[in-house]
């Protein structure tokens, strides 16, 4: 259940290997570094809060964790969501959310939910990362045109009537550098994958900033000085009454830190053909947010193109993670005195990239293409993320993806009568188990059911029964294509055995598959009906319907 993949790689670790890890570790943590600070001070947090979750998360997730090459950290994902904690119940909240989350990602991991998170629906997923992008833009605008306002407006509408409202204020300065570093990334990605191009865009607009002596905001004029290391571990006080209203807010944490996680991971996977631990994942990245948590930051989980960047540098083992966390608390220690010349129009930038590249374009123009629930799906969880909130957006859309998957289920399962059926209409008369190349005697009905028996065939099932012949001596339920049944299906057949056996019918099942076979024998069902009545065939139905007419 907890087995991280650093401890099963050490016992076969080598020079090579430690040399590739080096410098993919290295190669990582410079290319996390911007990321880090800007996606703190996205959140309404200090740019410092982002890089000691980079450090400890990273660290934590790199030596627990159920992937090679998986690199933890803040995310984009997070910021819809963190931003809103913050606005609402502090920085003390924040932490309050980031341990409840921790605790759920490890009870997740300990009941083996990791293979189950893998189900949340496609559309879903898309349709709220792809609303996290545009929400992530629309909060940038303000530094990255440098516009003079003194608060901006939480919902995104309003936010955008303010800026219309604000052009006038616009800085030249801060547009130049905020517009041309995504220009300079664009290039340098085109000419050069291999490039840190947020970090050459980084120090370039500083630079340029510096020695034009440019009258742009930067991280010392909002946030002063970065501190030189981590803090001590510490918790905030926080209000007991905020718990309550903090749990949606926690599961929608550990729910999107799962889902990320686990996605990176399996992307990771595929470049280099290895299998994560699902389920030592979560223990991991929920004992990452918790000690993220007690060393003043953020939310974390793994990071999609960090992690392929770290593939992609060469990286073998999640040494490589660990060495990015020290590469990052070694940059923190030489050099945060520099943070504070890094204008927030390149950092605005560099987010303006990164959700332009979490948008999921493709993916969202591939569902418009299909089926009508799909799109429903897809375009009500990107809406709600965008102008309601995140949390109601992951809840709608899983609820609404479930009650469609429950209707389409139900539309495909079919109960009819076969009795009179004639060859070629329910069976083919080249198949062995065809019903209509049997001879049924007379005062015996047969149905069939297909499809998985749950409770939404319910009305289906008593529709179909509801037309059998009355005060027949056998009635036979075919229900070899039912893979699965429910409680509610269990209760169905329960309740027309009880009306057989008042009419006087003697109830006959044929072909029971393993899963229902299992439910009825745990269940007593199959004691109440009797062993001789579950026949494997219709051939040995029929037979036992042939006895007990005779009897």
């Amino acid at each position: 259940m907890f087995r991280p993949k650093l401890f099963t790689l050490l016992k076969t670790y080598n020079r090579s290997t430690l040399a590739a890890d080096c410098a993919a570790g290295v190669t990582v943590g410079i290319i996390a570094l911007p990321l880090a600070m800007a996606f703190a001070i996205a959140s309404g947090l200090p740019p410092e809060r982002g890089l000691f979750t980079a450090i400890v998360a990273g660290f934590l997730i790199s030596l627990l964790g159920g992937s090679r090459v998986q690199i933890g950290g803040p995310t984009g994902a997070f910021v819809v969501i963190v931003a809103g904690i913050v606005a609402r119940f502090g920085y003390e909240g924040l932490v309050l959310c980031m341990l409840m989350a921790g605790a759920l990602l490890i009870l997740f991991g300990l009941c083996r939910l990791g293979g189950l998170i893998r189900f949340i629906p496609f559309p879903v997923t898309t349709g709220f990362t792809a609303g996290i992008a545009v929400v992530i833009f629309s909060t940038q605008i303000k530094d990255l045109l440098g516009l003079r306002m003194e608060a901006v407006p939480s919902e995104f509408i309003p936010k955008w009537i303010d800026y219309f409202h604000s052009m006038g204020t616009c800085s030249p300065a801060a547009a130049a550098l905020g517009i041309g570093s995504v220009l300079l990334i664009s290039v340098l990605r085109r000419w050069n994958p291999r490039i840190p191009a947020m970090l050459v865009a980084m120090l370039a607009a500083t630079a340029a900033a510096a020695l034009l002596h440019l009258d742009v905001e930067t991280i010392g004029s909002r946030f002063g000085e970065l501190p030189r290391m981590l803090p001590s571990p510490a918790l905030p006080s926080f209000a007991a009454a905020d718990l309550a209203g903090l749990i949606p807010a926690a599961f929608t944490v550990a729910l999107l830190a799962a889902i990320e996680s686990l996605l990176s991971a399996t992307v990771a996977d595929g470049m280099i053909g290895g299998k994560h631990r699902p389920n030592t994942e979560l223990i991991a990245q929920g004992i990452a947010n918790i000690g993220s948590a007690f060393f003043g930051g953020i939310p974390a989980t793994g990071a999609i193109a960090r992690t392929a960047a770290n593939v992609k540098s060469g990286a073998r083992t999640p040494l490589a993670g660990i060495i990015h966390a020290v590469t990052l608390a070694l940059i923190l220690l030489l050099f945060a005195p520099l943070a504070k010349m890094v204008p927030l129009a390149v950092l605005a930038g560099i987010l303006v990239v990164v959700a332009w590249n979490m948008s999921e374009r493709q993916n969202f123009a591939a569902i418009l293409k299909g089926p009508r629930s799909d799109r429903l799906v897809l375009l009500l969880t990107f809406a709600l993320t965008v102008l309601v909130d995140l949390t109601v957006a992951v809840e709608v859309g899983i609820v609404l993806s479930a009650l469609l998957f429950i209707r389409r289920m139900a539309e495909i399962a079919n109960v009819s009568v076969i009795t009179d059926a004639v060859c070629g209409d329910v069976d083919s008369a080249e198949d062995p188990n065809a019903f209509a190349l049997r001879e049924v005697p007379p005062g015996i009905e047969v149905y069939e059911v297909e499809g998985p028996f749950f409770f939404g065939m319910a009305d289906t099932f008593w529709n179909a029964l509801g037309n059998r012949r009355k005060n027949i001596p056998v009635l036979i339920l075919r229900i070899r294509n039912v893979p699965a049944i429910d409680a509610t299906g269990l209760q169905n057949l329960r309740q027309l055995h009880a009306q057989c056996r008042k009419q006087k019918t003697q109830l006959v099942f044929s072909g029971v598959a393993a899963q229902p076979r299992k439910t009825f024998e745990q269940s007593g069902f199959m004691a109440e009906v009797g062993p001789a009545n579950f026949c494997p065939s219709i051939d040995s139905a029929i037979e036992r319907a042939k006895e007990i007419t005779k009897e």
